[in-house]
């Protein structure tokens, strides 16, 4: 397989791995250490924020996702784009932009395809068809994955050093054009540590991903990549 920077991909696992035992660490010694007031440290807990991942699939889209871009810079937010590589190959400049704004690339598949449904070889050529589109737009290969229905195969992970992101909120923003239901169902599943998942494909997503940023910004969200969600930096 080719694949240029597995040395890197082990070191984030690794460090994804220290993340949740340092966080194991913390609770039992939150268990045993006698409980202190609030009022002795709080300039620590007014810093605390609650982080949400906001990404996108089936992208680059020539119609809006320059306009999803735009949307995001003016926030100062970055996203996750979970990229098609048959659309990276078609839309490469936008790809560019989405790099130099800052953003997260991932791996979605080259033609939207189910994992699950076609063989090893097949899946692997579509994962790598995807990886080598990004490599060509951006000199670097990407770390993350999100198969398509969120359908993996196990029998892939030695084949596929990638780290899978699948999602805990969806509201289905492909199913509906009005932006007003998709903010609704987000808002009403949305919780510190959630990974959303929206399109880049229609201008009622764009739309509620703008109202969605809005308004949880108010809450005291901030808005990460799932990359600093997962590995905490």
């Amino acid at each position: 397989m080719k694949r240029k920077n597995v040395l890197r991909l082990v070191l984030l696992c690794l460090m994804y791995m220290a993340g949740f035992m340092a966080g194991g660490m913390v609770r039992r010694i939150s268990e045993t250490a006698p409980a202190m007031e609030v009022s002795e440290y709080p300039d620590t807990l007014a810093e605390e924020k609650k982080q949400i991942a906001i990404t996108f699939d089936d992208g680059p889209n020539p119609n809006y996702t320059k306009v999803l871009l735009k949307g995001l810079k003016k926030r100062g937010v970055k996203a996750t784009f979970f990229l098609l590589g048959s659309e990276v190959d078609a839309y490469p400049e936008i790809v560019k932009r989405i790099q130099s704004d800052g953003h997260l690339i991932g791996v979605h598949s080259y033609e939207h395809v189910n994992f699950g449904q076609i063989g090893d070889v097949k899946a692997l050529e579509q994962v790598e068809k995807t990886q080598e589109a990004i490599y060509r737009v951006t000199g670097e290969y990407p770390d993350f994955i999100r198969p398509p229905y969120g359908c993996w195969k196990k029998e892939l992970d030695e084949e596929i050093p990638m780290i899978e992101v699948l999602w805990d909120v969806d509201p289905c923003d492909w199913a509906t054009s009005n932006s007003g239901t998709v903010v609704k169902r987000i808002l009403s599943q949305v919780k510190d540590g959630s990974i959303i998942l929206l399109h880049d494909a229609s201008k009622s997503s764009v739309q509620a991903a703008f109202t969605v940023i809005d308004v949880l910004g108010e809450e005291g969200y901030e808005f990460v990549t799932v990359e600093e969600l997962m590995l905490g930096y």
